[in-house]
């Protein structure tokens, strides 16, 4: 279940029915599911609901699912639904499985014969791609970079000849403390392309950098990066 990656108002209706009416939230973060909770009821947004802001009995129990937990919480989570409880999973902010976990968990409900119903709504992927200003009609989306310098340089090496035999933009999920690594490596395989950088997409200090990659390596080389990055280009050749 999609949730907001950043302003509330991006809820949808169905998810924040859903919150409020599940038996169980598998959560990323029980803290951060638990404030998304509170957040709602405070801005009365749970309105959407048909419940009233003040009404706590609605509230579903948190069970905590992150990667480490994912094998030892399945078998929990899978019995639960087979007594008929309903479970929604939630990622820390946006869409679960997107650089997120869940993935095992919704390959083990199908196994199971278990439905799973996905209910969209924002990610950063497509808010970033859409708000870029690059071609949209064809996009790969590489989630994280490895943090292994080798296995970095190995996967934008592929991508870089992929590209040139199928043109696309690309989107890659940048971490404050790695970001200059980040950029540098695509700079020295790519070159000094065009970026499009998203800082802190939907929040109140969103950012959006339309610059050469080198602008933004000598910024954030003065300017300590902080927020959550999503980083979008597009090659010449594609």
């Amino acid at each position: 279940m999609s949730t907001p990656i950043g302003n509330l108002e991006d809820i949808t209706i169905r998810a924040a029915k859903t919150l409020y009416s599940v038996d169980y939230l598998a959560c990323e973060d029980t803290r951060k599911t638990g404030l998304l909770l509170k957040n709602l009821r405070e801005k009365n947004l749970t309105c959407l609901t048909g419940e009233t802001a003040t009404d706590k009995s609605k509230s579903p129990r948190l069970i905590s699912y992150y990667e480490g937990k994912e094998d030892r919480k399945i078998p929990q989570i899978i019995k639960l639904l087979k007594e008929g409880k309903e479970i929604a999973l939630t990622s820390n902010a946006g869409t679960p499985l997107i650089s997120d976990p869940g993935f095992k968990l919704v390959r083990e409900c199908l196994s199971q014969k278990i439905k799973v119903e996905t209910i969209p709504g924002a990610s950063a992927v497509l808010t970033a791609l859409t708000g870029s200003g690059l071609p949209t009609d064809k996009f790969i989306f590489i989630g994280y970079l490895p943090k292994k310098a080798g296995k970095r340089k190995k996967i934008l090496d592929h991508l870089a000849a992929a590209m040139k035999i199928l043109p696309a933009t690309v989107v890659i999920y940048l971490t404050p403390h790695r970001l200059l690594k980040d950029l540098e490596v695509i700079r020295n395989i790519f070159g000094d392309i065009n970026i499009v950088l998203c800082r802190e997409l939907t929040k109140i200090y969103e950012e959006i950098r339309r610059e050469r990659i080198t602008c933004s390596l000598a910024f954030f080389s003065q300017n300590k990066p902080k927020g959550e990055f999503t980083l979008v280009f597009r090659t010449e050749e594609a």
